[in-house]
């Protein structure tokens, strides 16, 4: 048997080549505060009050959403200006939507709590299989090139879309410390953004070395908000056209088009 100083040497040794392996830094520098984000809404539109809002995603200038909830759970195309599907996917009643994303002419959608997500053709909505990974699912994103997942903690995973390979993962931070409840997630001009659930807070997060850098309060949309305290702030859909940012809520009868300040 080891004795005890060695133990605890070959634990550090073996934990820090964990770390290094999935690609978490060891050493956490200090974090700057963030900016305050200002913005202003240039368009509201109709969005489906019964759509419990879990994913929200531009690809090809069409806009797509993922709904959640066991037996209402589903993937759709949505007109934005009307609120309306016009393509719709229910999931079978057993899984809980989550965060969802197009890359490559495919749409990625997780579930909650089944470790099972599902593929899509983005033009037809046409299922094109499945993939598995560990832990919870809640928000999703790509950066052209990876998935981008989270999970409620302050780690985001980093996957290659071929066989969902973890690549890297990397903790939120803020002066303050590590960040949780990071729920979905949008991949806007080389930074990614979160809803922070059950907040009216959205984080502009450098994925260099996970720092948020920004801070963006939309308490001010939508009020009063709905009675179910699980209606919150969630969904956000960059559209590269225009450059405008479109968010809404689950169970919210609108979609706001906002665009950040300088």
């Amino acid at each position: 048997m080891f004795d005890r100083p060695a133990s605890i040497r070959i634990f550090r040794l073996i934990s820090v080549g964990l770390l290094l392996a999935t690609g978490v830094a060891c050493r956490e520098e200090p974090v700057a505060p963030a900016a305050v984000l200002e913005y202003e809404v240039v368009g509201e539109y109709p969005h489906d009050s019964l759509a419990f809002s879990q994913g929200l995603c531009f690809s090809e200038g069409q806009l797509y959403e993922s709904t959640g909830r066991k037996g209402e759970s589903t993937v759709r195309a949505v007109d934005p200006l009307t609120g309306k599907s016009t393509k719709e996917v229910e999931l079978p009643d057993r899984y809980f939507g989550e965060g969802l994303t197009a890359l490559g002419g495919k749409l990625y959608q997780l579930t909650w709590d089944s470790g099972v997500g599902f593929l899509y053709d983005a033009a037809t909505l046409e299922k094109l299989g499945t993939f598995a990974y560990q832990g919870e699912g809640w928000g999703l994103t790509s950066d052209g090139e990876r998935l981008i997942v989270s999970d409620g903690t302050p780690m985001i995973r980093f996957y290659q879309p071929e066989g969902f390979v973890l690549k890297r993962s990397l903790q939120i931070r803020d002066e303050r410390g590590p960040v949780t409840q990071l729920n979905e997630l949008e991949w806007i001009d080389g930074f990614l953004y979160a809803n922070l659930w059950h907040t009216d807070f959205i984080v502009k997060i450098d994925p260099a070395n996970g720092h948020v850098v920004g801070r963006l309060h939309l308490g001010r949309l939508l009020q009063p908000r709905p009675l179910d305290k699980e209606a919150v702030l969630n969904g956000i859909a960059h559209d590269p056209a225009s450059g405008l940012i479109y968010v809404t809520g689950k169970l919210w009868p609108r979609l706001y088009a906002i665009r950040l300040r300088e």
